[in-house]
């Protein structure tokens, strides 16, 4: 019988902070052992990463447990993607092993994913904090007075994405129903290669059923410690060309056409244009195919769509089970 709930934790060369998040794991699911099943994807880390794994693999007797350990490393997004295509219980939770988690996450999941058959999606609240000075500086991404529940998945999604596109794409903070997270992989295959690809799982998650919203915060983003902030190549493809791109996406899974262009073009706003203009005089090439696909992106959401109108949600004849 498959379980309620996988935890998976995709990793590279961080096996401190693997033992830790692992630390943390065997108290909080503590009375949810039968609920839960563990997924741990090794990006062929060459460090000890084998070795914690293998200890905390003996300290769960009673969880269900699984390792695997990729050939070479495939990159963070498609390992990411191996752990949500890997997993076996009804929902999926794919955790950084950056993040901090608190204590009672995991039994307010169990309890809400128990109670609630029809959801398609779970957004944990979360704060920020420094990773160097370990400061919150913003106490709660998502300002609601009270966890917000729909079926109209769509309208809480455009709501939540002009508030925050960061929370509707952080990792930890995303509880999906796995056949439909899965079903999202498989329908923009290329889309591994986009840096922001989770928030297109997440929309296409949410215009599929039941979309519920946290009003209490349930971990904190250690903000400096993702792999992209050590490549400021890499923050350039985000922020020009894959979060763009995402956005123009967004009528294929039955979001308006109206809606996607109206965020393709408030990029403009949030353009750093100091850091566009740096870019083009240190990478010239890599900031020329980004800014050259977000034009793209922008003839695709203005133009494009009068030849290819968005699809209705009912349109896409998906099962939500």
């Amino acid at each position: 019988m498959n379980k309620l709930l996988t935890i998976a934790i995709p990793t590279f060369n961080r096996a401190e902070l693997l033992d830790r998040q692992l630390a943390w794991l065997a108290g909080a699911i503590k009375g949810f052992e039968s609920e839960c099943e563990i997924l741990i994807s090794d990006n062929c880390s060459t460090d000890d990463t084998p070795k914690v794994v293998e200890k905390w693999q003996l300290a769960f007797e009673n969880t269900k447990f699984i390792s695997k350990r990729n050939q070479e490393n495939i990159g963070a997004v498609k390992n990411i993607a191996s752990c949500i295509q890997s997993a076996t219980g009804k929902y999926v939770w794919t955790i950084s092993d950056d993040d901090k988690i608190f204590d009672q996450t995991v039994a307010y999941l169990v309890k809400v994913l128990k109670k609630s058959a029809d959801l398609a999606l779970v957004i944990l609240n979360f704060s920020k904090s420094d990773a160097k000075t370990g400061k919150v500086f913003e106490p709660r991404c998502f300002d609601v007075e009270r966890d917000e529940i729909t079926s109209n998945g769509i309208a809480l999604f455009e709501q939540r994405l002009e508030e925050s596109i960061g929370g509707v794409g952080l990792t930890t903070a995303l509880v999906y129903k796995t056949k439909l997270a899965q079903r999202a992989i498989g329908k923009w295959e290329t889309g591994l290669e986009n840096l922001a690809v989770q928030i297109y799982w997440t929309a296409f998650c949410a215009s599929q059923g039941t979309v519920r919203i946290t009003k209490e915060n349930y971990l904190e983003c250690v903000a400096g410690t993702h792999y992209f902030m050590e490549n400021p190549k890499l923050l350039v493809a985000l922020e020009y060309a894959d979060i763009p791109e995402v956005l123009a996406k967004l009528p294929e899974v039955g979001f308006s056409s109206s809606f996607s262009r109206k965020m393709v073009l408030s990029r403009l706003i949030h353009f750093n244009w100091r850091v566009l203009f740096g870019a083009l005089r240190r990478w010239p090439l890599i900031a020329i195919k980004a800014m050259l696909t977000y034009l793209f992106c922008v003839y695709q959401c203005t133009v494009g769509n009068i030849f290819h109108p968005p699809l209705n949600p009912r349109q896409l004849n998906l099962e939500n089970n």
